[in-house]
């Protein structure tokens, strides 16, 4: 059969999830001829190593005109048997049969991100239309927690059986860790991840300047790209006169990888998640983790983390505190990560994907 994955969004911060389950896919023993469908300037992103994948270019913009009717147009064209829509944005006038990945709610509870607040309520509105619709005609929805699968539930009301949980898993992405020599011998805690006010970043950055007074040295190092939001926190940080806040931007994964390797802790202070795959891949690497305690986040992280209040600052340097003065507590979260981690299996989602796709096909033919 012929089966369409729509990875319009492969290079954005969740296209993780797509780039993994394109890999593992491959690794399968599957009859299907797959065409996985990217923007024009994702044509390289991802290279397929086997005859029955293909790569074809759907430059259709997500919440766009041009995605509701050309994507639309195109997909008619093209006449996949089934197609996997690895987000809630595609057409709404698209019959043909379908699965749909829907990752988390997070964008109907968000505040504000990098477009204006009347651009976002549009958005927003959008999203929740678009999300009750694809929940329904969809013949199975996809998600990454069973929190997430709890929340869809409850926003769109369908049968429980209609949704399968496929957990995202964390994996060395560097076996040849590159030393960052401005951190090499010194004390530093770190966050990896976007600058979304839900991502609660200032509150970290406060909590770290409290840690100050104890642990004078010690640095806070923040990795992701430098885009709007991280711009505005990074000017914040200027105006409050904090100081040993690093803004790094990009890191390469051999650079991140050291990081995890050498960091007194992964702190991971977010208000709402649908899985949170960085502090997994900080427990891969051997980190202490100190998490957020909401959403999804003790379901992943079990044990291995110690948890923290994310609204309160104090609870939050209390936590911290804990790891950076417990030498035994830092091997303890050390240990309890790595095997948290092995729970998790890019292997297992796949197959669980693919178990999905058969199912939706099997259906539709009876």
């Amino acid at each position: 059969m012929h089966i369409a994955i729509d990875a319009r969004i492969i290079s954005s911060g969740t296209g993780r999830y797509i780039e993994r389950l394109l890999t593992h896919l491959e690794k399968l023993d599957s009859p299907h001829k797959f065409s996985v469908l990217v923007r024009k300037k994702d044509k390289e992103y991802w290279k397929p190593t086997t005859k029955n994948f293909k790569v074809i270019i759907a430059d259709f913009e997500n919440y766009s005109l041009d995605e509701q009717l050309g994507f639309n147009t195109f997909l008619k064209k093209l006449n996949p048997d089934l197609v996997h829509f690895c987000m809630p944005q595609q057409p709404l006038l698209y019959k043909g049969l379908s699965v749909t990945s829907i990752l988390d709610l997070n964008l109907l509870r968000i505040d504000s991100n990098d477009m204006n607040s009347i651009e976002l309520k549009i958005k927003k509105y959008i999203f929740a239309g678009l999300l009750k619709k694809v929940a329904q005609r969809s013949k199975h929805v996809i998600t990454i927690s069973n929190y997430s699968k709890k929340d869809i539930l409850h926003f769109v009301h369908i049968n429980t059986n209609k949704i399968t949980v496929a957990y995202p898993a964390a994996e060395q992405f560097s076996e040849y860790p590159e030393t960052i020599k401005q951190f090499k011998n010194r004390d530093y805690i770190m966050y990896v991840g976007r600058a979304e006010s839900y991502k609660n970043n200032r509150t970290l950055i406060k909590a770290h300047q409290e840690l100050l007074v104890q642990h004078p040295d010690l640095r806070l190092v923040i990795v992701g790209s430098k885009d709007k939001l991280r711009l505005s926190d990074m000017e914040w940080v200027r105006d409050k006169d904090y100081t040993n806040v690093d803004f790094v931007g990009f890191m390469s994964d051999a650079q991140l990888a050291w990081l995890y390797q050498n960091c007194k802790a992964y702190i991971f202070p977010s208000l709402m998640e649908g899985f949170g795959l960085p502090p997994l891949e900080a427990m891969q690497y051997g980190a202490p983790v100190a998490s957020s305690n909401t959403t999804c986040l003790p379901e992943v992280l079990g044990d291995a983390a110690l948890y923290f209040d994310p609204t309160d600052t104090d609870d939050m340097v209390d936590k911290i505190s804990r790891i950076l003065d417990d030498k035994d507590l830092r091997n303890e979260l050390r240990k309890k990560g790595q095997e948290q981690v092995k729970k998790y299996s890019w292997d297992r989602m796949a197959k669980q994907t693919l178990e999905v796709y058969n199912e939706a096909l099997k259906d539709a033919k009876n």
